[in-house]
């Protein structure tokens, strides 16, 4: 059982859970985590949803209350880690103050990815990651009649049905790339939900590219490189984060598309592990070191670093699941689709709201994105792990029992 002080910079979904993690695991010690919001740690997926529609608060929002991180001696600082002594085991805050360590934790998450073009300082462009950047977009609403996003990925998507639901404001959503979530799903699921957007009045654009964003002191359009402006009164842009490593790197930690760690969340420091959106580790069930950006892969990996610091490893062992709400669309994600080489639908993706687009690399399931099937969402987790051999011929018949195809022998696959 550890007592000394175990420090975790990031008051994140990672660190709220590590930090939780810790007295489960037996740290008798001090436990300080150290964030530069002036909040605890909140749920971050609702920002774009209830948060940004006015339908939840900040307190609504929060991951555990006030009164657990009491009872369980957790202490929260708001302040800015400026640099970290491994030598000397400390942290230096941005006032100056060195606080040392037993342990250190690095949850610091990820930030925006930035537009490198003219018009990004002007008033009424936005960036949306934390409760004041959503704090901004809401006060900027009451006096714009048209938003324009910038980024057809999973947020820029979420944010876009947001402001549909709320009414009162024409959307455009421009994206570079040919298709709306073309890094992360099948063509088929892209289809979906580009048609789903325009039914409910958001202007998709594909194959586009922001040339400027133009206004005086504040934004009127956002201008292509075919020279075309749409107009904007209001711009958000969500094209992707970048992990924060700078302090890792700073202290000599390795860094790979994040902070590298082991299976069991330990950085190339055997004092300091790291986890959430701003580790990298090797993934053996899909053969590749990546870096997940998800609040179950955080939790995950909190969990594993908690019981390492107690001198407990664990390894890294969940199937990364990942989820997005658009409108009344529950998107519940198994796996990582990575190299598939074939697709079986379950469902029409072409007509109604509901189906299933499983992945197969080399006759094996891989991935699943599952659209209100929460029934195929299960079956495919436990097919994934399990790396059971299943009938896609049978898969593909929505009237054949998922429980029956679990149970059944299978023959090759079609």
């Amino acid at each position: 059982m550890e007592s000394g002080r175990a420090i975790v910079i990031g008051a994140s979904h990672a660190g709220a859970q590590l930090s939780a993690s810790l007295r489960q695991e037996g740290w008798a010690g001090e436990i300080l985590v150290i964030g530069d919001e002036g909040a605890l740690p909140y749920h971050r997926p609702p920002l774009s949803k209830t948060y940004l529609s006015g339908k939840s608060s900040l307190d609504d929002l929060l991951i555990r209350p006030p009164g657990f991180y009491e009872k369980q001696n957790i202490t929260f600082r708001h302040a800015r880690v400026a640099a970290i002594d491994r030598q000397a085991r400390t942290v230096t805050l941005s006032d100056g103050d060195e606080i040392g360590y037993e342990k250190l934790a690095l949850c610091v998450g990820a930030r925006p990815r930035l537009l490198a073009i003219e018009g990004v300082e002007l008033a009424g462009v936005h960036y949306l990651r934390d409760a004041a950047d959503i704090e901004r977009i809401r006060g900027g609403l009451s006096d714009a009649n048209r938003v324009v996003i910038i980024g057809a990925g999973y947020i820029g998507l979420e944010t876009a049905a947001s402001l549909r639901t709320l009414g009162g404001v024409e959307v455009t959503v421009l994206e570079t790339a040919e298709r709306v979530l073309q890094r992360v799903t099948a063509p088929e699921v892209s289809t979906f939900y580009a048609r789903v957007h325009r039914e409910e009045g958001v202007e998709l654009r594909t194959g586009v590219t922001v040339e400027a964003i133009e206004g005086d002191e504040r934004v009127r359009g956002v201008r292509l490189a075919d020279g075309e402006l749409i107009e904007a009164d209001l711009v958000i842009v969500g094209v992707g984060v970048v992990p924060n490593t700078e302090l890792a790197e700073a202290a000599g930690l390795s860094v790979d598309n994040g902070i590298v760690i082991d299976g069991a969340s330990l950085t190339s420091d055997p004092d300091i592990v790291a986890a959430g959106d701003c580790a990298s580790y090797f993934i053996p069930r899909y053969d590749r070191h990546l870096r997940l950006e998800s609040v179950p892969n955080a939790g995950e990996h909190a969990k594993v670093a908690a019981a390492t610091m107690c001198g407990k490893p664990k390894t890294i062992s969940a199937l990364p699941w990942f989820w997005s709400d658009q409108y009344e669309l529950k998107l519940q994600i198994a796996g990582l689709n990575d190299g598939y080489d074939n697709v079986v639908l379950r469902g029409d993706p072409d007509s109604g709201r509901s189906f299933a687009c499983f992945y197969f690399k080399q006759d094996e399931m891989i991935a699943a994105d599952c659209v209100n099937r929460p029934k195929e969402f299960m079956f495919s987790r436990r097919v994934i792990n399990e790396r059971l051999p299943i009938d896609r011929n049978q898969l593909a018949d929505p009237e054949s029992s998922l429980s029956e195809l679990l149970k059944a022998p299978q023959s090759e696959s079609a």
